[in-house]
């Protein structure tokens, strides 16, 4: 937790359009509302802030980026996709109790671990039921990639190749006796 702690701290808030700016603002006041709801239902809980918590000093819809240790599966955080700059941290025995812990939720978007061992990378990335992993990385998204979930999280893709085939019909025509 204090690694990732130092390491967020360092992330600079602020104008996307800035330079070296890495989080902006979130979309509206529901969505503010949405993590705090979160943090304070996971504190509630027995989780602790790491770092953050609340709304950013810039005001509007900034908040500071936030880290709760010891969030565990009952929570609103574990339950729901917060869409906003909240990394929840959960204690896990081993690979096959987190694997079970992280597809243990309706929702499927994104998944993000972290792995040098590539035996574990393709294990790991093949067990996990989201749409899109993150390895090593927590920046998935690209218009050469498509984009999208499973579960609650949606079915189909955008972006890419295999996006097109959500604007396409597909046709089959079968021609048989004609000379």
């Amino acid at each position: 937790a204090a690694k990732l702690a130092a390491a967020v701290s360092g992330l600079k808030v602020g104008n996307g359009l800035d330079r070296d700016v890495v989080l902006g603002p979130l979309i509206d006041d529901n969505a503010v509302a949405k993590v705090e709801s979160h943090i304070s239902d996971a504190v509630s809980k027995g989780a602790g802030i790491v770092l953050g918590g609340k709304r950013h000093a810039l005001g509007g819809h900034f908040f500071e980026p936030t880290i709760l240790r010891d969030v565990a599966a009952g929570m609103q955080v574990a339950r729901e996709e917060t869409f906003g700059p909240l990394a929840p941290l959960f204690r896990f025995r081993d690979e096959e109790d987190v694997i079970e812990q992280a597809n243990d939720t309706e929702f499927g978007l994104a998944s993000y671990f972290y792995a040098r061992d590539l035996s574990r990378v393709f294990r790991v990335a093949e067990a996990l039921e989201y749409g899109m992993v993150g390895v090593n990385t927590g920046l998935v998204s690209t218009a050469e990639a498509p984009f999208g979930g499973v579960k609650m999280s949606g079915l189909g893709r955008e972006g890419s190749r295999h996006g097109l085939d959500e604007y396409t019909e597909l046709k089959y025509v079968c021609l048989g006796g004609i000379a």
